[in-house]
């Protein structure tokens, strides 16, 4: 059995993990790392997903690395496009050799004596146990669960003698050319596929028990080719970032506090795209508030264009069989279908299904609260990426790959080894994730919960976060900094919270 030991080790080799890495090598030059990689190749989601269409719902001036400006013309990016960017960071910046492929991280087992995790893998494409050691363990799966996406059982399914596809698991040799295709979703993977589907199928067809809020953006952003044209590359990079970073916050908090004005316009704007007589209360009024769950993003207006140009529909229903020959829905209407892809969403998984143990005892994570965002209370030198739900995924792992290695130097500089985050003396605690989506309430009763204020609340609040993060104190009453012995079983609280 492989044993070794490093100083951090990073679990994941996607967008953030090849981040954290690059973070990890440019502000702590001298620490030791590998990163364990479940699957065989960089690129985590932007690997896995293959269907057609796939893309960015963020534009890459904030979905893209701090460190390493985008450069392709387009603002929101396909897959392959993404994909190709995180590789070749982890090339440039030398983390590809730093990388161990096929090792799924399983258990963490966290020994005060010695200040280490004791990380067990297991070598998918040889089956063999591997463990190593590290003085802290970082994150970077995700949530989603990668071998098999959310499906609810549908009636009569086993009588459709059709194809039957999940998106997370798109068949190379699927040919829809020509076929009738139905897409069951309303979500940014459903408004992915049926534009781009449309474009060879003899028709696709959205099928949503309730709308989702869609908005049509530009595919290529103005002003940052305009700032490409007149600044150097970095600065072009860092003032269209900060530019849509204003955007999208002045976004989500003009939605939180005049949801009814962000109602209109969004109306407005899909009816400005979508023909004369189309049925929007029906088919694009959501009833809940614009980001109760997250806004569809279709770059160019590509789904009101399908829609318009009769290569795809929307039809507002419930399933009540499927046929031998497609769907019969609870109006009696039936959709004949070739192809039904049941984009229906994705099941969290987190921490990747890696379990945590400290000093012997099992972490529970849903009875942990989360500090700063970023980590566990009662668990040791730990740290967990979890993005945005309000704006691109990565400029929360930015930050908090930034907050990680300023505690490593923190903990050099005093001469400690263990950082580890206290619970507030608070009950009022709500789930570490924000969203009304399906995919966080089925499984919302085991993440993590975050308290009712700093510094165990989550800001869904870029700017207010980089002050929090890059220039913040280390030391509060949310964290206690101890040397190897301390057992991380702490009897002291901090202090209440207001």
């Amino acid at each position: 059995m492989a044993s070794d030991h490093v100083d951090v080790l990073i679990v994941g080799a996607g967008l953030s993990g090849v981040g954290a890495a690059v973070h990890l090598q440019r502000e702590c030059p001298g620490k030791t790392y590998a990163v364990l990689e479940a699957r065989g190749a960089v690129g985590g989601t932007w690997d896995l997903f293959r269907y057609p269409g796939i893309r960015s719902d963020s534009d890459m001036f904030t979905l893209g690395y701090s460190f390493k400006p985008w450069t392709n013309p387009k603002a929101i990016a396909d897959g392959d496009a993404i994909r190709s960017y995180v590789r070749e960071t982890a090339r440039e910046y030398g983390v590809q050799q730093h990388i161990r492929f096929h090792h799924r991280a399983l258990r963490a087992e966290w020994d005060s004596v010695t200040a280490r995790w004791t990380v067990h893998a297991r070598r998918d494409d040889t089956g063999e146990d591997v463990v190593l050691t590290c003085g802290f363990l970082f994150t970077n799966s995700g949530y989603y669960r990668y071998d098999e996406g959310y499906t609810p059982e549908f009636p009569g399914v086993e009588r459709y003698a059709g194809r039957l596809v999940h998106p997370q698991h798109w068949p190379e040799d699927l040919d829809y050319a020509g076929k009738r295709v139905v897409v069951i979703g309303s979500g940014a993977t459903a408004v992915t596929l049926v534009p781009a589907m449309a474009e060879r199928a003899a028709h696709v067809t959205m099928l949503q028990r309730s709308p989702t809020y869609v908005i049509a953006l530009p595919s290529r952003d103005r002003f940052a080719d305009a700032a490409r044209r007149r600044l150097p590359a970095k600065a072009a990079y860092a003032v269209t970032r900060w530019k849509n970073v204003a955007l999208a916050v002045a976004n989500f908090q003009l939605s939180r506090r005049a949801p009814g004005l962000v109602k209109t316009f969004l109306r407005r704007a899909a009816r400005g795209r979508l023909p004369v007589g189309y049925d929007l209360d029906r088919h694009f009024s959501p009833r809940y508030n614009p980001w109760d769950q997250r806004l569809c993003v279709v770059p160019d207006g590509d789904l009101f264009a399908a829609l318009s140009a009769g290569t795809a529909a929307v039809v507002t229903d419930t399933i009540d069989t499927f046929t031998e020959r497609g769907i019969r829905l609870t109006s009696g209407a039936e959709l004949p279908a070739d192809i039904v892809v049941t984009a229906t969403g994705l099941n969290l998984l987190a921490l990747g299904g890696m379990t945590l143990a400290v000093d012997g005892a099992e972490v529970d994570l849903a009875s942990t609260v989360a500090y700063k965002g970023m980590m566990l209370s009662g668990v040791p030198n730990f740290a967990m990426t979890i993005g945005y739900t309000n704006a691109s995924w990565t400029l929360k792992a930015d930050l908090v790959a930034t907050y990680v290695c300023r505690l490593l130097r923190h903990l050099d500089d005093t001469g400690q080894q263990i950082v580890t985050p206290l619970a507030p003396d608070s009950d009022e605690l709500v789930p570490i994730i924000d969203l009304q989506s399906g995919y966080v309430l089925r499984a919302v009763d085991r993440l993590p919960k975050q308290g009712p204020a700093a510094p165990w609340r989550l800001h869904q609040n870029y700017p207010r976060d980089v002050l929090l993060m890059r220039h913040g104190r280390l030391t509060d009453a949310g964290v206690r900094f101890s040397r190897a012995g301390t057992p991380a079983t702490v009897a002291d609280r901090p202090a209440p919270v207001a």
